[in-house]
């Protein structure tokens, strides 16, 4: 028998836009390898090969791959009694399956949760977060968290962020190998190749805005998940904006370590105010965050 849903509030415009977002990735899938099979016609084979070869490890590994890039060492209960004590809690009241519960050595106030299915999820905060935040506060990230795994988007941007990542390697190998050097500029075939990295690069850059527009909208729906299970919007509030503070005091040297995870953490990590990064942010601005927690605190309260 199929395990009935956890008790997070379904959200029905994420899954819209996850399976929008996955649609669109689909079709722009289809086109990207149609362009190389056309372009390389006698190649074909080794396209398909390496394409659904990347595709499998993306999809089967790419989560251990970020948990073991982010340091996450799981714990134990006896390791990390308040952190676990806090999963159990959460879990309860969402009636989930425990995950896998880490911690990461990093002075950086951070959590995050990986895994493609609540089997293989993984649930990890920082020491730096476990030092700063109360214990209801905690809860409330944690539960932000969870919800993810509740809501099955962090399998959906693993998936999605594939085909974003083949484009830009083959952009970078167009770019720097030059596939098209020994081919005669009258030659079809050769014109084919040139287009190569432009169609890379757009296929990129669409796969990178498509990511993007879901990541914003579902740590929106985390954080409004999270606040209606634990009935306490104010605590996440409380932590959003505590965590936020503290960016400013970490060492420019670990946020930049930090940064190429953005996606995945609880609050993005920039090295700068005026980082380019906010241009491009896979989360929604803090006012953003902290406004819709207050209409939910306001609701809550009638």
């Amino acid at each position: 028998m199929p395990r009935a849903r956890s008790r997070y509030a379904p959200d029905r415009g994420l899954t819209g836009r996850m399976v929008t977002t996955m649609f669109l990735i689909g079709l722009l899938y289809v086109v990207f390898v149609g362009a190389l099979l056309a372009a390389l016609r006698g190649s074909w084979p080794i396209i398909l090969i390496i394409t659904g070869g990347m595709f499998i490890a993306q999809f089967w590994f790419s989560d251990r791959i970020a948990a073991y890039g982010m340091g996450a060492r799981e714990v134990t209960p006896e390791q990390a009694p308040e952190l676990h004590g806090t999963i159990d809690r959460i879990c309860a009241l969402a009636d989930m399956p425990k995950p896998k519960v880490a911690i990461a050595e990093s002075d950086v106030p951070n959590a995050f949760a990986t895994g493609r299915s609540e089997k293989t999820a993984l649930v990890c905060a920082t020491t730096g977060l476990l030092r700063r935040l109360e214990p209801e506060e905690l809860e409330g990230v944690l539960a932000h968290e969870m919800s993810h795994v509740a809501h099955r988007d962090v399998a959906v941007m693993t998936i999605a962020s594939f085909l974003g990542v083949l484009a830009g390697i083959i952009t970078r190998i167009a770019l720097w190998g030059g596939f098209a050097r020994s081919r005669p500029g009258n030659d079809p075939a050769g014109i084919l190749l040139l287009l190569i990295p432009l169609i890379s690069a757009v296929v990129y850059a669409i796969s990178f805005l498509l990511t993007r527009l879901l990541s914003r909208y579902r740590e929106l729906s985390a954080d409004r998940a999270a606040a209606l299970l634990t009935g306490r919007p104010s605590a996440l509030a409380s932590a959003l904006t505590k965590v936020s503070g503290q960016m400013a005091r970490i060492p420019t040297e670990d946020l930049r370590k930090a940064e190429p995870y953005n996606a995945f953490y609880f609050m993005p990590a920039f090295s700068a105010k005026e980082s380019l990064g906010r241009l491009f942010s896979s989360h929604p601005t803090l006012e953003q965050r902290l406004d819709q927690l207050s209409r939910i605190s306001t609701d809550l309260s009638r």
